[in-house]
């Protein structure tokens, strides 16, 4: 619901305060017109020497640095106003998080449930997935035995953060009316855009009818033996009737509309594929993670001055592709009334395809100067982004 930000702000740093019971904060995004030191900050208690501090770790989009600081001296106003729009505090009894809106208005959720405090100084990250998970032994993530296959670790972290970035931002969508409350008569709708072995699929699923929200889900892929073998999975985990799959091409899907689309690295075009479907089907929030992206970079041959210091190296003309890509696909989305964020989703080590576009419809119609600054990118590069193509844009 809507507050205060000072209000929110006072909340957050009560439940800070109390170290007995904090678990952790996380402070990510940009507020509009504001910078920020570092893409993501999170801080935790913990026991050193039987000391206890705040390890304040800070993540700059390549390297995680950490310092330490003790709680009469830590300041969480100071962190608060940082310039941040996603504010994350959980504690013992549950979770408290604020979303500032472009407005700098503050977005407030609340959720009930116990948390344990870890206080460990080199701990493993709580999972939301326990490696036992049916699901994941019968996607081959897991062995037998319920345990991480080698092989297979990073995707499981991938599906992990992949959920850490869902939850919040759909609860989010809920309490701001953005996304209707799921029921048992209405559930949630979420399609999985280019599912393939369904990692993702599965996941989406089970985590969420473990935290109790009515979902309906469904994977679409165009290749039949994904459909037999995520279909027989379904079967033997009796989910049959919220999960479904579909052996189609994504712009040419029966399913006509989602209230939530997903895409994990789907190949070059196929992302726009995605985006444009559920733009099409009037899908409330996008969470799309590109993969490779070659369509932008075979039409960079007129590059205008000084740029092709950038392009006339093949590597680095191939980098520049990707994030102009990207970043023409959210402010496309911004465009045809999406509000968008780019950002990381994982860590570079585990996969270089870690950029996640999280878009929320509102139906803010974009202003004139938004229209001419993605019109002169188009007019100076000489280019014409496939999705823009696809969504038929007239602008």
């Amino acid at each position: 619901m809507a507050t205060e930000l000072e209000s929110a702000f006072a909340e957050a740093a009560r439940l800070i305060s109390d170290t007995s019971k904090l678990v952790r904060v996380v402070l990510s995004g940009r507020r509009r017109n504001l910078t920020v030191p570092v893409e993501r900050i999170d801080i935790r208690p913990v026991l050193i020497k039987e000391s206890l501090v705040l390890q304040v770790s800070e993540n700059d989009g390549r390297v995680t640095t950490a310092k330490n600081i003790a709680p009469k001296d830590f300041d969480a106003h100071a962190f608060l106003e940082m310039g941040y729009a996603n504010i994350l505090v959980e504690h013992t009894a549950g979770a408290f998080s604020i979303r500032i809106t472009k407005k700098g208005e503050a977005q407030v959720h609340e959720e009930k449930g116990a948390r344990e405090q870890n206080l460990e100084h080199d701990r493993k990250k709580a999972r939301l997935l326990a490696a036992s998970d049916p699901f994941l032994i019968e996607v081959g993530i897991s062995d037998a035995s319920g345990n991480v296959k080698p092989s297979r670790s990073d995707k499981y972290l991938q599906v992990e953060e992949f959920l850490r970035l869902l939850v919040p931002t759909l609860n989010s969508a809920i309490e701001a009316k953005q996304i209707a409350k799921p029921t048992p008569d209405k559930p949630l709708v979420i399609a999985d855009l280019g599912c393939g072995n369904a990692y993702l699929t599965f996941a989406v699923h089970q985590y969420l009818k473990s935290i109790d929200m009515p979902v309906h889900v469904i994977g679409i892929d165009i290749r039949p033996e994904s459909l037999k073998r995520n279909t027989e999975i379904a079967k033997k985990l009796h989910i049959e009737n919220s999960i479904e799959f579909k052996a189609e091409a994504i712009d040419q899907t029966s399913i006509t509309s989602c209230d939530v689309a997903i895409a994990l690295h789907a190949c070059d075009t196929a992302t726009d594929d995605a985006i444009a479907w559920a733009v099409n089907g009037g899908a409330k929030m996008l969470l799309i993670a590109p993969c490779c992206q070659h369509d932008l970079q075979t039409q960079m041959s007129n590059v205008p001055q000084p740029w092709n210091l950038l392009t006339k190296h093949g590597l680095m003309k191939e980098r520049l592709g990707d994030l102009m890509t990207d970043a023409l696909r959210a402010q496309i989305l911004k465009l045809v009334g999406y509000r968008t964020e780019v950002i990381e989703f994982i860590g570079g080590e585990h996969t270089p395809r870690n950029i996640m576009i999280r878009a929320i419809l509102t139906g803010a119609k974009a202003d004139a100067k938004e229209i001419e600054t993605y019109k002169q990118m188009l007019s100076d590069w000489q280019i014409d982004p496939a999705l823009a193509s696809r969504l038929n844009m007239e602008i």
